[in-house]
């Protein structure tokens, strides 16, 4: 009967109107919630078959579906701390409940922004719970290779406050300037000294004592000198001999013309250094190429140290943490030295509109959604992470409230549907009397 299915569809009406009246009430709600994504509510048809040229048409209504945008992105809201945390572009937070972090079988959720805070044991948690998930560094600071599609590799991140760190040094340029006077014939010859100080595995101070000699001819002048390099920490052996020819040419007068070893690390041409073993380990000093300036030169009369660089640090206090647009956790030390703690990843999957929404703007996975992916940050289709930065809500207020008087009117319009039908079934109870 039609008037039956014209009932039905009012309801029908009603219940679907009701359910967007619930997404843009949740929507406003939340216009002000970091991370949230917008609910929208849809209408489809229903059509009830009947014959053709039947005279009359059955009303089938109409059947609402709600989904959440999750692939919207928020605007970016810049903030004072530097673990407020956002993903500008595609690609989530890994995060887990701090339960699950806590026991070792934490089940992967996401999330595209999170003000993150050290709790009592230095794990990095937001204030609901949810605890950062990244790939450690090793002593090194360098990560590891990680398997991309499982959470094997990823833990709990965690930042002692008391931490402390010492940087070795593997890398020195030097840069000495000798006289050329000392080599001609009727020059003293005495040995030049030079120390250089650098820093052991343990933060360490150690001494290379690195001495140049000249060798004196009987007449005119040789141009060579004698390298002999020390070790502090091996109780001064010696850990490299080298002798050192200088060019006296037009064209490359002052600058080196070879070196030859005579014991210890051997000397690259290519690179212009020098592969030194010193109590912890090996070290790169770099003392110039053949024909090229810089590094040790020979000049003039006067013994000039021009410029010695070198990296490593002693043991430093953690000053502060940051993380950077790739997603590397840098933690800076008061001595100046910085280094990596963990690699925050950014999880994507191909249908991000699939994932299963959860309370506090985190996802999980589903069947819709696809597997995930571990991508580094500003790699791939990823985003980047923006540290000192929140994402804002992306509910539009004013659509929502433009949506809601249209849900009101609609609400209404179906209403009046139903209160007609009334007054039409009222008419024909009516024909009987």
């Amino acid at each position: 009967m039609t008037i039956s299915s014209a009932l039905n569809a009012g309801v029908a009406g009603l219940n679907a109107n009701a359910t967007r009246l619930a997404s843009i009430s949740d929507n406003i709600a939340n216009s002000g919630t970091f991370g949230y994504k917008r609910a929208a509510t849809e209408f489809e048809s229903l059509v009830l078959t009947h014959a053709p040229n039947a005279g009359s048409y059955a009303a089938g209504g109409v059947r609402s579906l709600s989904s959440r945008l999750i692939d919207e992105r928020g605007a970016l809201v810049s903030t004072a701390n530097a673990l407020d945390l956002a993903v500008s572009g595609r690609g989530m937070l890994p995060v887990a409940k701090s339960a699950d972090a806590a026991s070792g079988n934490q089940s992967l959720m996401m999330t595209t922004t999170g003000a993150f805070r050290p709790d009592a044991n230095g794990v990095l948690r937001t204030a609901s719970g949810l605890v950062l998930l990244g790939w450690p560094a090793d002593g090194n600071g360098t990560v590891p290779s990680m398997p991309r599609d499982t959470t094997a590799g990823l833990k709990p991140v965690v930042i002692n406050a008391n931490q402390q760190a010492g940087d070795p040094t593997s890398t020195m340029t030097l840069g000495v300037t000798l006289p050329a006077t000392a080599t001609a014939a009727g020059a003293e010859g005495d040995e030049l000294p030079l120390t250089v100080e650098y820093f052991g595995n343990l933060g360490t101070s150690e001494t290379l004592e690195i001495s140049f000699t000249p060798t004196v001819p009987t007449a005119g002048s040789s141009n060579e000198w004698t390298m002999v390099i020390t070790d502090s920490a091996q109780d001064g052996a010696v850990i490299g001999e080298y002798t050192l020819v200088f060019d006296d040419t037009r064209d490359g007068g002052g600058t080196l013309s070879s070196v030859t070893t005579v014991s210890g690390g051997d000397y690259d041409p290519v690179t212009g250094t020098l592969d030194l073993e010193v109590a912890g380990g090996p070290l790169a000093m770099t003392i110039g190429k053949p024909g090229e300036a810089g590094g040790l030169t020979q000049l003039s009369d006067d013994f000039i140290p021009t410029g010695i660089t070198k990296n490593g640090s002693p043991v430093g206090t953690l000053m502060q943490v940051e993380v950077d647009e790739n997603g590397f956790l840098q933690a800076t030390y008061d001595t100046g030295f910085t280094k990596t703690l963990y690699q925050i990843p950014l999880v994507d999957v191909p249908n991000l509109n699939g994932l299963n929404a959860l309370n506090n703007q985190t996802y999980e996975m589903s069947p819709n959604s696809g597997a995930f992916f571990l991508w580094t940050a500003g790699e791939g289709p990823s985003g980047s992470v923006v540290g000192y930065a929140r994402e804002g809500s992306t509910t539009d207020v004013a659509g929502e409230l433009t949506s809601l008087i249209q849900t009101q009117r609609a609400y209404s319009s179906n209403a009046k549907v139903i209160q007609t039908v009334d007054e039409m079934l009222q008419e024909t109870t009516n024909i009987k009397r």
